[in-house]
């Protein structure tokens, strides 16, 4: 791993806050009630949006694939859902995903951080279509970001797709109080208004509604594990997206190098896309969230699937990333393979081939073991959303599912391993850090 050496990978399991931030420029304001957060952390509110003939009560909750603090609001943050509450099943038609809640709207909702450390839901933003219809998270067609997955509902009907449908992973929240959001279907970066209407689509396929599009290579995307984070630079020109896994590229059968993730930034004004490598730390690990710091510096999660209550050495990390002196590898953006080393495409290479051919990934450096740094060892199984409060502070947040799990093609409650049956909850943990970020 390489280290930077004005940023030590030190850990500090601390919950005293002084000030709060956004993603988007509004730093150093303070924040009420973020040192009252223990080291429990604080459970967001939910309401049930259905109960199950089998019991299995379904919670709205689900806000947490991503999160970021509101601009000029402090102390509020907006986290997001993703599709809505689902499994994996395979019905008469094939392998996809049942539906709990067949029109769910995936959405962003705002919350508050109370002065005694409780959070408080504010409101909520549906996202639409462009006629202000709200969409759904079903899967898109063929042609324009299908990931072969069919979606069913409660009773293993086949449901209609969705051109319009949103597997939302990353938000960005501009200061003009439009969104971004990434997603794990085309993958897509779709612009939003304040009331969630979409305005732009920008896609490696041909859904690119103002022209503007994304490399070509990224439609390779591993199905479910597409474009996990999205962030803005501090300036407000540049997203920054990064994916969760390893593209299969130029197959599933010959990306071989199962550590290698793309990270592609975006400029806002010209359109014109760069491409850098991140190198995990184990195979298959999935990076869930990055959160700009500088123009050239960001903090990523990099995580397993695991619960600790049952995996003692799950994995839920936080690490500085700095892109300046990593290797732009764009080549071609209308090639389906993306840059070729030595007649093969990068997720067909070993490190050692890339180093060979002069490709630098970015450079990382550890800033803090989540599991470690809390005494109940963060019994959630994904680690999902990322708040940077101030340069020595930090919020994440846990995708709690809607609390649900599959059972046999059934959905039942999301129970957390190693509890007392503690059914899994979008909870909110801070923490201090001894060396700050920026």
């Amino acid at each position: 791993m390489l280290k930077l050496a004005c940023i030590p990978a030190a850990i500090v399991a601390a919950t005293v806050i002084g000030c709060a931030t956004t993603q988007s420029g509004d730093r150093g304001a303070n924040a009420v009630g973020l040192n009252k957060i223990g080291p429990s952390g604080s459970v967001l509110p939910y309401t049930v949006l259905a109960t199950l003939p089998n019991g299995t009560e379904i919670r709205n909750g689900g806000y947490g694939s991503s999160m970021t603090g509101v601009p000029g609001k402090p102390g509020h943050f907006y986290a997001m859902t993703d599709r809505g509450p689902n499994i994996d099943f395979s019905g008469t038609a094939g392998a996809g995903k049942k539906f709990s809640v067949p029109d769910y709207a995936p959405r962003i909702g705002e919350f508050s951080v109370e002065g005694n450390g409780s959070v408080s839901f504010v409101r909520e933003i549906l996202f639409k279509d462009p006629t202000g219809k709200p969409i759904t998270g079903r899967p898109n067609p063929e042609g324009l970001g299908s990931t072969g997955e069919l979606p069913y509902d409660e009773s293993g009907a086949v449901l209609p797709l969705d051109p319009y449908g949103l597997d939302s992973e990353g938000l960005v929240a501009m200061k003009d109080g439009t969104f971004y959001v990434s997603d794990e279907y085309g993958p897509h970066i779709v612009h939003y208004a304040a009331d969630g209407r979409e305005l732009e689509r920008m896609s490696p396929v041909g859904v690119n509604t103002s022209g503007r599009k994304l490399p070509a290579v990224f439609a390779r995307r591993w199905a479910n594990r597409g474009m996990e984070g999205l962030t803005v630079t501090p300036d407000g020109k540049t997203l920054v997206g990064i994916m969760q896994s390893t593209l299969y590229n130029p197959t599933k059968k010959r990306a071989t190098n199962m550590t290698l993730v793309r990270i592609l930034s975006f400029d806002l004004e010209t359109g014109k896309t760069a491409q850098y490598l991140y190198r995990q730390e184990i195979q298959k690990n999935a990076n869930s969230e990055i959160a700009a710091l500088t123009d050239r510096t960001f903090a990523v999660i990099e995580r397993d699937g695991n619960f600790s209550g049952e995996t003692p050495d799950a994995m839920k990390k936080l690490y500085r990333i700095d892109l300046s002196g990593a290797t732009d590898v764009s080549g071609d953006v209308n090639a389906p393979d993306g840059l070729l080393v030595n007649g093969k495409a990068l997720e067909e290479c070993s490190w050692d081939e890339l180093s060979a051919a002069g490709i630098v990934p970015v450079q990382k450096t550890e800033i803090l073991d989540v599991v470690a740094a809390l005494p109940n060892r963060y019994p959630h199984d994904k680690l999902e959303g990322l708040w940077v409060i101030d340069p020595v502070t930090i919020a994440v947040i846990n995708d709690d599912d809607f609390a649900v799990a599959p059972e046999n093609g059934n959905t039942v409650r999301k129970v957390l391993p190693g509890t007392a049956g503690q059914i899994d909850a979008n909870t909110l943990y801070v923490f201090k850090l001894s060396n700050p970020l920026f």
